[in-house]
């Protein structure tokens, strides 16, 4: 079976236990050089939304593809090494490490690339990384430990990334930055599925979006239009501009 776009998501089940299911037939995709939002209230799955398309959880029924090419059953080594990319929302760095060495550990899904100009481009990419690429990332700001996550993740050059809640606890001038960096990195040409708590700021800068509730898919859009819509406003974005909505699962 062959689907369109970077990554396709259909009517996927899955949960942490056998009785309960946490998602409920989700359905989302992704086209090539596209940034796409999931969005909703606290507990909606879009957290496990990702772990599910990258394997760290096991999928009970549905279907997982990139481009082309089934991600079912694979384990979350191989669906890196396929070009796809994964930056949790706690523990996605290495706090002892430094900044080069964090992105060295990247190239584990692409031995095969050249390291010192996948560092290269990261720090063209990131420039505060640059000036700071021997220091401890225990030692950073908690947007700059951002940055750090997404830089390894993008070193062995994937096709697809996922952001899980990647302004989540950041002071509001870092998270300005983390948007300003998540636009770069699209310009760059990597498809993004982004899994976000500020879910204004998200569906602005998202070509397309989903909502998801309690497991399922509640509507999808294009970012701006999810946003002027007076019952997506009033039952999942809330009626201030800086609401935020959070995810625990």
């Amino acid at each position: 079976m062959s689907q369109s776009g970077a990554l396709s998501v259909e009517d996927l089940v899955a949960g942490y236990s056998p009785e309960v299911d946490i998602l409920n037939a989700v359905s989302v995709r992704l086209a090539e050089r596209e940034i796409v939002a999931v969005v909703g209230p606290n507990g909606a799955g879009k957290s496990t939304l990702l772990k599910a398309i990258v394997g760290l959880v096991k999928p009970k029924r549905g279907r997982v593809w990139l481009a082309d090419r089934s991600l079912d059953g694979l384990k979350p080594s191989a669906v890196a090494r396929l070009g796809v990319a994964y930056v949790p929302q706690r523990d996605n760095v290495f706090p002892s490490l430094t900044v080069a060495e964090n992105l060295e550990m990247g190239l584990a899904a692409a031995l095969e690339k050249p390291l010192a100009s996948r560092l290269e481009a990261m720090y063209s990419l990131f420039p505060r990384l640059a000036e700071r690429r021997r220091q401890k990332v225990a030692t950073m700001s908690g947007g700059e430990r951002q940055m750090v996550a997404m830089a390894r993740a993008l070193v062995p050059e994937p096709s697809v990334l996922l952001l899980d809640e990647p302004s989540a606890g950041l002071a509001p001038a870092l998270v300005d930055l983390i948007f300003e960096q998540v636009q770069e990195i699209h310009k760059a040409g990597v498809a993004i599925l982004m899994v976000e708590q500020n879910a204004r700021r998200a569906l602005a800068l998202a070509d397309r979006g989903y909502v998801l509730d309690l497991g399922c898919n509640a509507c999808e859009g294009r970012g701006r239009d999810l946003i002027d819509d007076p019952r997506v406003a009033e039952l999942y974005l809330g009626v201030a501009p800086s609401a935020n909505i959070e995810d625990a699962v």
